[in-house]
């Protein structure tokens, strides 16, 4: 039945119209349309589109970036387990179409900065796989050398995840004020979490920024659960996207990669136009507990995390809508999996085999120009020298 449509239609089209047809029947279509669920506005008169384009080159990026993601959550959990990685290890699985759908809008000269929970932020800045593993279990190979670990991953417009608990919100307004100041019409992103979102800090920022009109995008990635405590229990207010006052915001479904990508198009364009700060709220979810030593079901239900797996999670329903586009095919993403499996287990496998760094590295990394050769030990009577070798590496 189908080819008979076929013939039918090539009879009886224009040339134009055959070729594209033609293309569409071989290929599956190279664009598709796409509807998002409706944005919440705070002080904003027009907010993002809700019909957004996609081409089907983005479309397989958006999901080797997810699928790449959830892989290496999923690699460093159990690393974790296995004692090869020590300390804290805070998982992103869920939450990964905020990063995807924000680094899908970031031009070269803008920044970000985030929590703790930044595995994949720093592969999607430019670290590989093994870059983030390596520096995981602390090896030479990682991305700071395996001086860094879970917490501390930097790359080139990457300035990390902070281990302190919302300090990061005041060093992005920091380096948004850099961008202005430097006139290269550069923002920044920085990400919070709905646990720090009640700090001191974060208000004192959104009114500096707002008093200089700095052009930061303040991120907040409401996952439900502050470590063990949800929002209802730990904020009078859980719109987070209004908690700027005089700052626009905007609410976004943090689940919906194309969301948030045209989110992050509309605050970047508004920040650059000189109006100043704005907030974002993106509705997300988080699998796993809030660190490795929390199991996560002493405070929600198994039956909770399950029914968004099946009905919100990120990687299935973009995928789904994708293949039902006819933006791409199972066979493209079969494959594309299993190169991704592929490079994450040897990724593994090089990041538990590889050399810890040489005691002589300690001291290096610490100053950008050190100016004194004596570095302070634990205790004062040892001092180091300074290696004037600096050896952090951005793999």
């Amino acid at each position: 039945m189908f080819f008979k449509l076929l013939t039918l239609t090539l009879k009886t089209n224009s040339h134009k119209n055959i070729n594209v047809y033609k293309s569409t029947w071989k290929n599956y279509v190279t664009e598709a349309t796409f509807k998002t669920k409706p944005f919440r506005l705070h002080k904003l008169e027009n907010g993002p589109l809700t019909e957004v384009k996609l081409s089907k080159a983005d479309a397989l990026k958006y999901y080797k970036q997810l699928h790449t993601i959830r892989r290496m959550e999923t690699a460093a959990g159990n690393l974790y387990k296995e004692k090869f990685v020590r300390g804290f290890c805070h998982l992103y699985s869920g939450q990964e179409a905020c990063a995807v759908g924000l680094v899908a809008a970031l031009r070269p000269q803008d920044s970000v900065i985030t929590a703790y929970r930044a595995h994949g932020w720093t592969y999607l800045m430019g670290v590989s796989p093994l870059g983030v593993l390596a520096e995981l279990t602390g090896r030479q190979s990682g991305n700071a050398r395996g001086k860094g670990g879970s917490m501390h991953m930097y790359a080139k417009n990457f300035y990390g995840g902070n281990g302190i608990v919302g300090a990061q919100v005041p060093l992005g307004a920091g380096i948004a004020f850099a961008h202005k100041y430097q006139n290269n019409g550069g923002v920044c992103l920085a990400l919070y979490g709905d646990g720090a979102a009640n700090q001191g800090q974060i208000f004192e920022t959104y009114n500096m920024t707002k008093l200089w009109n700095v052009p930061c995008i303040f991120i907040c990635e409401n996952n439900g659960y502050g470590m063990g405590t949800s929002v209802d229990r730990a904020s009078a207010n859980t719109e987070y996207y209004t908690r700027g006052d005089f700052i626009p915001g905007i609410w976004v479904d943090g689940m919906d990669i194309l969301a948030v990508r045209e989110a992050t198009k509309f605050a970047i364009n508004y920040c650059t136009s000189g109006k100043g700060p704005l907030v974002m709220e993106t509705f997300t979810y988080r699998y796993s507990g809030h660190s490795m030593s929390d199991p996560g079901t002493s405070y929600r239900t198994r039956e909770e995390i399950q029914e968004v797996r099946q009905t919100r999670d990120p990687l299935t329903s973009f995928k789904e809508r994708i293949l039902h586009a006819n933006l791409v095919t199972n066979d493209e993403l079969k494959k594309m999996e299993n190169d991704i499996r592929k490079e994450v287990d040897d990724a593994i496998k090089s990041a538990k085999s590889d050399k810890e760094v040489p005691i002589s590295e300690l001291t290096t990394d610490i100053y950008a120009n050190n100016l004194e050769k004596i570095i302070r030990n634990t205790t004062p009577f040892k001092p180091l020298i300074h290696s004037s070798i600096s050896s952090t590496v951005y793999n």
